[in-house]
């Protein structure tokens, strides 16, 4: 027996989750039969720069022509601010990308993708969204909280926790500003 107030034995927590709860990443795997998994993804698709695009004027799904003004160009990662970060995020009534947009993001070369609800998708029969971005190697991130952060370009570094072989994992998800180059530290 553990005394935990008097000093002798520690605390422990147990924690049983779905690898998509809360901020995650999804890999290939997810939808692609034989994608790759979580841990086949480089650290270095995960820690670079981001743009963040501010969609907040939309109201319920994202389509090509709600970005393609933002200056998205090939290599990029985006990451989608919607009215999700300011909403409390619900099952059904999220912001989502369509299949349409997704099929678009992949043609203009994005490497990654990040939105503030909880899947880029709301219950699309086809998966049509998960399905484009992932066969095409398009990586994701779901369940941003982007609700103080502006548009513009930061460096992103995305922790999602090592787990071998899943198709997903529960991520740290931190943006800082680009640093200067010339800055001396």
């Amino acid at each position: 027996t553990r005394d935990f107030q008097n000093g002798k034995g520690g605390r422990e927590t147990r924690l049983v989750m779905d690898a998509h709860t809360g901020t995650h990443v999804d890999a290939p795997l997810h939808f692609i039969q034989g994608g790759k998994t979580l841990d086949q993804i480089p650290m270095e698709q995960l820690i670079r720069k981001a743009k963040v695009i501010d969609l907040s004027a939309i109201q319920d799904v994202i389509l090509p022509e709600h970005f393609a003004g933002h200056g998205i160009s090939r290599g990029d990662f985006v990451l989608f601010k919607t009215l999700n970060s300011t909403e409390p995020i619900l099952e059904r009534d999220f912001v989502y990308i369509s299949g349409e947009a997704a099929r678009a993001l992949v043609d203009m070369g994005v490497v990654g993708v990040g939105i503030d609800s909880l899947g880029v998708e709301r219950d699309q029969p086809d998966h049509a969204t998960h399905l484009a971005l992932l066969s095409a190697g398009v990586i994701i991130i779901e369940g941003l909280r982007l609700d103080h952060v502006p548009a513009g370009e930061y460096l992103m570094i995305a922790a999602p926790l090592r787990i071998m072989g899943v198709e997903a994992a529960p991520a740290r998800v931190i943006l800082t500003d680009l640093l200067d180059p010339d800055d001396q530290y």
